[in-house]
């Protein structure tokens, strides 16, 4: 999700690869959303906002377009680890859901792994009735574990009328629908202050030696280039996706996604030294590496935004989400911008992940629930609040609170069936979802040491291949 002209390009050419068919598709949404997000001119974007990062100030009511019952004397529980202005933006969502049946939901903060957390509560028997799921792999394991309920017929009919195919199937197992993809996330931006820009003269590049380019016109002016969450090993696992899917290509990144080729690969290789490009110049990195990995991901974002003309950083790479962690002095699309992760290869990466809903607890609540989470009605309040990314079509996107996300929103919807999915997020939640283990805290090693490259791949192999089974 990187904006940087109004001049849209390809992310890669379906025409002209080899890939299979599932492959072509995969490219062919790839490009689609890519070219979506980069139709935004976010150098103008900013006149026609309606807000920053809030609510909308709209007057309108909620929506209602989904019928759900009577609850009253119901408590249900819902899972997630969100924090901060997300949790506080879904709780909005789960008022609505109480004022409209009589329930009572009550949100339980939980912690990385949340498989492990989950786990924790079926072993006391005191399971969540819904959990917000951010892997694939995680609904699988808590399908193989006998933890998830199938959705009923109500919950089906709401995916059935406002989600593409592709969006349903992934929330399945075995041909049976166990998750609701509530929020979805395109993971290959990098939001910048136009100020520093301004100040150094420094333009949005499109391909990754225009980033270095532009990194070394920053430093120049007397600002730190990058901001890096470091403390939370996912978003160094974004900056590697990112990089790898534009230089290895889709067919490849399918296959490491799988674990069919090995990280000791080639491919892998010249991926981590392209990284380090960035992650070996200390100067480049807010703190150096040190202070990097004491940042958890929030701070990324906000160090950009404050200090006035002179921030920790002048560009973080992040998600469309990373709208809710800038200050709300300074204005999106005028004061702060966003640019499409650069083309590291032939054509510039799209990333995109997601949040399911799945249940576990099993009853006329927690169905209820889940159809209100499939519903346009749900996603248009968290829409309006900043921030959030539905792969609900139903959602009408003037929702979203400002033109940067209102496009973003539609080079979503318009990709239809066909996206790629987070790699790390695919993976066994051993190599890639746990704190301090497997590629999470690889990479946080290959950060402070990212000459290592050769040791860095026997280490991710060797975890890759004791998750994988393989």
């Amino acid at each position: 999700m990187r904006m940087t002209s109004s001049t849209i390009r390809k992310r890669w050419s379906p025409e002209q690869d080899t890939a299979t068919p599932q492959h072509r598709r995969a490219a062919k949404a790839a490009a689609a959303v890519a070219a979506g997000a980069l139709a935004l001119s976010l150098t103008a974007c900013g006149g026609d906002d309606k807000s920053n990062n809030g609510s909308t100030g709209d007057s309108e009511e909620t929506a209602n377009s989904v019928t759900l019952p009577k609850l009253d004397g119901t408590s249900l529980e819902i899972a997630a680890v969100w924090s901060g202005t997300e949790q506080a933006n879904f709780k909005k969502v789960l008022a609505e859901f109480e004022k409209r049946t009589g329930a009572k939901v009550t949100f339980v903060p939980a912690q990385d792994p949340i498989i492990n957390f989950i786990g924790s509560k079926v072993a006391g028997g005191q399971p969540p009735d819904i959990a917000m799921l951010p892997q694939p792999g995680a609904i699988k394991q808590a399908v193989d574990r006998g933890w998830a309920k199938p959705l009923g017929a109500e919950a089906l009919k709401e995916l059935g009328e406002n989600y593409s195919q592709g969006w349903q199937d992934i929330g399945k197992v075995g041909g049976k629908q166990y998750g609701v993809y509530y929020k979805a996330a395109n993971k290959s931006l990098i939001w910048y202050n136009n100020q520093v820009f301004e100040n150094a003269g420094a333009s949005e590049p499109e391909t990754w030696p225009d980033l270095l380019s532009t990194a070394q016109t920053v430093y120049d002016s007397g600002v730190t280039p990058f901001s890096v969450g470091g403390a939370e090993g996912w978003t160094l696992t974004d900056w590697f996706e990112n990089v790898y899917l534009s230089q290895a290509g889709p067919e490849k990144y399918d296959q490491l996604a799988k674990h069919e080729i090995k990280w000791t690969d080639p491919s892998v290789k010249d991926a981590l030294t392209t990284l380090a490009q960035v992650w070996g110049k200390p100067d480049y990195i807010a703190g150096g590496a040190n202070g990097a990995l004491q940042t958890d991901f929030p701070a990324s974002v906000t160090q950009v935004f404050t200090g006035g003309d002179q921030p920790k950083a002048a560009m973080v790479a992040a998600g469309d989400f990373a709208q809710v962690n800038i200050p709300s002095a300074m204005k999106v699309g005028t004061d702060a911008k966003v640019f499409p992760f650069p083309a590291v290869g032939d054509n510039g990466p799209v990333v995109s992940a997601g949040d399911a809903a799945v249940i576990l607890e099993d009853s006329k609540g927690s169905q209820a629930l889940a159809t209100w989470l499939a519903s346009p009605d749900a996603a248009q309040i968290q829409a309006k609040l900043g921030g959030y990314l539905s792969p609900n079509k139903n959602v009408p996107n003037s929702a979203y609170p400002n033109a940067v996300q209102q496009r973003i929103a539609k080079a979503l919807i318009d990709a239809g069936d066909d996206f790629r999915f987070d790699m790390s997020d695919q993976a066994p939640q051993a190599f890639g979802g746990t704190p301090g283990k497997g590629e999470w805290k690889i990479l946080q090693d290959f950060l402070k040491n990212p000459k290592d490259i050769a040791g860095t791949q026997q280490k991710l192999e060797a975890e890759a291949a004791a998750a994988y089974g393989n």
